[in-house]
């Protein structure tokens, strides 16, 4: 029987890639000398909120998530950022091993609306492994199955995130509309000669401040 001991070493940006995604680099440790054949790895990746402090800037931007910070000690809570996957190929003793983190910043997900109001520090993150293992059986391969107790523990630096979202949407964001809304936006632009709809937006945005009381 396998043990297995893993270690996540960094999670940086993938260079080169079309879409943003994260790399999280993995050491893997077995310590018996058993040779594992092939591996197919899980992860769960999930973001300890309560694990770090947050400036006024980020309690004001967090209340949409968390509700007021009076309310933080019942509201303040570990959430499910995703989960990844690599096959692994053979090894004994160590190997390393990066698994892929596709990353949105749809402010519809909890996680990329977290990570964007963040400034500066780190992410605090929980990652629990599991999968299955191919060793040598009795009468060929043999077939273990990882248990979800493999929990570590990173900080991810929240620099590592926006770097990231800067190099594949410099300076935008994305929201999501309904229908009606969006072919609003399209007739108030084109009535007023406006160039997109970012400054339809924005001309919106400036009459409403010029009424406000």
């Amino acid at each position: 029987m396998t043990q297995l001991r893993f270690e996540v070493l960094d999670i940086h940006a993938q260079r080169y890639a079309v879409v943003p995604i994260l790399q999280v680099r993995v050491r893997i440790q077995e310590n018996t000398g058993e040779r594992v054949h092939a591996m197919l790895l899980r992860a769960q990746v999930r973001i300890d909120a309560q694990r770090r402090h947050y400036d006024e800037t980020e309690r004001t931007g967090l209340a949409d998530l968390f509700g007021e910070p009076s309310r933080w000690g019942r509201t303040l809570k570990p959430f499910l950022w995703t989960h990844c996957a690599a096959a692994v190929p053979g090894f004994q003793e160590t190997t390393e091993v990066e698994l892929p983190i596709p990353a949105t910043y749809d402010f519809e997900c909890t996680a990329a609306k977290y990570l964007h109001t963040l400034g500066t520090g780190e992410v605090p993150l929980s990652l629990s492994f599991a999968g299955t293992v191919f060793v040598r059986g009795t009468s060929g391969f043999g077939v273990e199955q990882i248990a979800w107790h493999h929990d570590v523990e990173h900080r991810m630096p929240v620099e590592v995130w926006h770097a990231l979202i800067a190099e594949h949407y410099p300076d935008t964001g994305w929201i999501r509309l309904r229908h009606d809304t969006v072919a609003a936006l399209h007739r108030f632009k084109a009535e007023r000669g406006l160039l997109d709809l970012d400054e339809a937006c924005t001309t919106l945005l400036a009459r409403s401040q010029a009424h406000a009381p």
